[in-house]
């Protein structure tokens, strides 16, 4: 185990831009969700937290970890980060949760009502993955991001940053594994807007506190 004041000072979790199937939910009947590009909105928001995430980075080292879908690798290349200070992995197990195939805009909508009756954690879509598998695998990735603290903690110090570019639903199951929360406290919680970020703070007996909570269902 590495010492406490040698893990990475923040891991930030930011939600990808607006993107097409955001506005335009019949967009799933002809594109996949993972080519998905970002709207002209999506792109300004993220030039926006671009600019918030260079300004509180600084001159720190940032390894950024990117789910592969084109609307979270387009939200990374628009943060605008110094590439002298930067690291960027492609990351599989940080994409969104998988709906298989394209899919019928009517079918999408009466699955998404079922998701809501039986729980977001454990419906499963028909072709693809409950919030259960993205959990599992989300799990799977920590391991692999807790080896990179160890790895990297001599060659870059105690200031450095992990990013993780990355799906709302991927954001809510990362804190719900960290933190250790219940499926009836996951349950509870929404996705963080396009654009957004909770940010994971080590304090000094190393442990993390989340900057703000997840807002709630209404």
């Amino acid at each position: 185990m590495i010492d406490a004041a040698a893990r990475p000072k923040r891991i930030v979790l930011l939600r990808h831009g607006e993107s097409a199937g955001n506005i335009d939910p019949g967009i799933y009947e002809v594109v996949p969700d993972h080519a998905l590009e970002l709207t002209e909105r999506g792109r300004e928001q993220s030039e926006r937290a671009g600019r918030e995430l260079r300004d509180l980075f600084g001159t720190e080292h940032v390894t950024a970890f990117v789910s592969p879908y084109r609307r979270t690798r387009e939200t990374f290349r628009l943060l605008g980060l110094d590439p002298e200070r930067t690291r960027i992995r492609e990351e599989p197990r940080l994409r969104e949760q998988d709906w298989g195939n394209i899919q019928q805009l009517t079918d999408m909508g009466q699955q998404k009502a079922a998701r809501d009756a039986y729980g977001h954690f454990y419906y499963r879509f028909t072709h693809g993955e409950s919030g259960a598998d993205v959990y599992d695998r989300v799990g799977a990735f920590l391991e692999t991001m807790h080896r990179d603290f160890a790895r990297h903690a001599v060659r870059y110090g105690p200031d450095r940053n992990i990013l993780l570019v990355t799906h709302g639903l991927t954001m809510r199951l990362f804190c719900m594994r960290w933190f250790h929360w219940t499926v009836e406290e996951f349950e509870r919680l929404s996705n963080p807007g396009n654009g957004e970020t909770r940010i994971l703070l080590r304090g000094p007996d190393g442990r993390y506190t989340l900057d703000r909570e997840f807002e709630r269902w209404k």
